[in-house]
């Protein structure tokens, strides 16, 4: 059961905190999953995943934004991750990414927590803007980030999947 007090960032329905090593069964749940990964090249192996949490550890450190893992408040169910990477820091702009267990798809969740990490980029970390992109078959995606005001701006190629990715760009100062 996690404490409350864990989470450095609340929204009405949940909760996000650093990822830790002990947390390989919560990331093999997300990243392991064929459903969740399918846009982003996978599924992927358990060495993957681990290499994921590591990359997410040390993101922490190095840069001190990870996609946070999130959990339900009332019932500290996983949810999946929401969060920021490093993206063109010369430019102060920040990657936002929200991958979702399957189960919680369409509730919301993914604007709310995302929602709560622009917030915090604008607020905490002074990002200039926020840099998202996806697969071109992720409608949902797409929808949430047009949304939360994400603009289009190119197609990138995206290695992993092989395809061209959409991408967007979300001004946090005029």
């Amino acid at each position: 059961m996690q404490s409350h007090a864990s989470y450095f960032l609340t929204t009405e329905r949940l909760g996000l905190r650093r990822w830790s090593h002990q947390d390989l069964p919560l990331a093999m749940a997300l990243w392991g999953d064929a459903e969740v990964t399918r846009f982003i090249g996978g599924p992927f192996s358990e060495d993957k995943v681990r290499e994921r949490l590591e990359k997410e550890i040390a993101s922490i450190e190095q840069h001190g934004v990870q996609y946070w893992p999130a959990f339900l408040l009332a019932s500290e169910d996983f949810v999946g991750c929401c969060g920021l990477r490093s993206y063109r820091p010369e430019q102060k702009i920040l990657e936002l990414g929200f991958p979702l267990r399957p189960a919680y798809w369409g509730s919301g969740l993914a604007q709310e927590s995302a929602r709560a990490v622009i917030r915090f980029a604008q607020q905490s970390l002074g990002a200039e803007g926020l840099f998202a992109a996806h697969h071109p078959e992720n409608q949902a995606s797409q929808k949430v980030l047009c949304k939360l005001g994400f603009r289009f701006t190119h197609e990138e190629l995206y290695r992993a999947t092989g395809k061209l990715h959409r991408c967007y760009l979300l001004r946090l100062r005029k």
